[in-house]
């Protein structure tokens, strides 16, 4: 009688590679997963723009920003009128920010035409576009700059040129305002390129000054306003990581300002009853039957030390000897 095999008795070897689940293996190095930005489209549909409130702790008042109409501002069919000559020039992502490479900041004509008041450089050393920066300070009237080697030396200044664009655009809006006809400051931000360094600051800006803006969104609209940007996958994480911040430090303000809010409130509760109570002790009748309670004194009066005790406890005592002890 032939024996029966069962599949507990056949051994690994015996059992077809084809039904044991494998992967390729690869040699690469872990690498975190793509973000995908979908590039702008015939069809795609341009995010809203609104300008946020402003966070407390920031000591510039850009409240007017929010009066500004950013509803027609970003360029659509970008796809059919983009031309190559357009790389060598810079286009506005808002009305008071500017992206473009380093043709832009030579241009002495087009900085005065347009009303560049700054000009943010974005350099890889100390020296570099040194040419640019002399034509900005001879045209503008302000100059600023930031290093940064390589992508992530931009972590840790993203916030950093967010807070110099806002104080250029404040300080001309306060000096503007005493003659009766306040403007806006503008800012030009640029590297040699202007598509890799300057765009992700120019992206980094519009997730902390917009409304519920994130780094998808804003990466789509600096490539709908400049179609030659270059967000590689370094950017792309750097820009996550800064929403990831700017989410935790939103959420934490908030936290604080309920918590501030509730501390008001309580305390205003609290000084309301204290009020209503002394309202109510000082219109309250004054009972003359009610007795007041005995002071020391009085019980001291009312207890007659001479006779050894109280005259109440002269009968339960009596007859009873209650002294400690007896002289022998």
């Amino acid at each position: 009688m032939a024996s029966i095999t069962t599949h507990e008795d056949m051994a690994m070897s015996d059992i077809a590679y084809a039904h044991i689940p494998h992967h390729e293996y690869t040699y690469r190095l872990p690498t975190p997963p793509r973000i995908v930005v979908p590039p702008p489209t015939l069809t795609t549909e341009v995010p809203e723009l609104h300008v946020s409130g402003v966070d407390p702790a920031e000591e510039n008042d850009t409240n007017f920003l929010k009066e500004m109409n950013l509803e027609s501002i970003i360029a659509k069919n970008t796809l059919l009128d983009w031309s190559y000559e357009r790389r060598r020039k810079a286009q506005m992502i808002l009305p008071w920010l500017y992206l473009g490479p380093l043709n832009a900041a030579k241009d002495r004509e087009w900085l005065k035409s347009e009303g560049i008041s700054m000009v943010l450089a974005i350099r890889s050393q100390p020296k570099t576009m040194a040419g640019a920066i002399q034509v900005a300070k001879e045209t503008c009237g302000q100059v600023e700059s930031v290093v940064a080697a390589t992508y992530f030396d931009l972590v840790g200044q993203l916030s950093y040129t967010t807070r110099l664009i806002n104080q250029h655009v404040a300080k001309i809006r306060r000096m503007t305002e005493a003659t009766g006809d306040p403007q806006l400051g503008k800012v030009l931000v640029f590297c040699e390129s202007g598509n890799e360094k300057s765009a992700a600051v120019v992206a980094a800006y519009l997730m902390e000054v917009l409304d519920d803006f994130d780094f998808i969104k804003s990466m789509q609209v600096c490539q709908a306003q400049r179609f030659c940007v270059n967000f590689d996958d370094n950017i792309k994480n750097i820009l996550q990581n800064h929403w990831d911040i700017l989410v935790a430090r939103r959420s934490v303000a908030h936290s604080r300002s309920e918590q501030l809010n509730s501390t008001v409130l309580t305390n205003g509760l609290q000084q309301a009853a204290r009020q209503s109570h002394q309202q109510g002790q000082l219109h309250a009748p004054q009972n003359s039957s009610v007795k007041a309670k005995r002071s020391i004194e009085d019980m001291d009066d009312d207890m007659d030390m001479s006779d050894g005790g109280n005259p109440t406890d002269v009968l339960r005592f009596q007859g009873r000897d209650v002294t400690p002890f007896m002289d022998q």
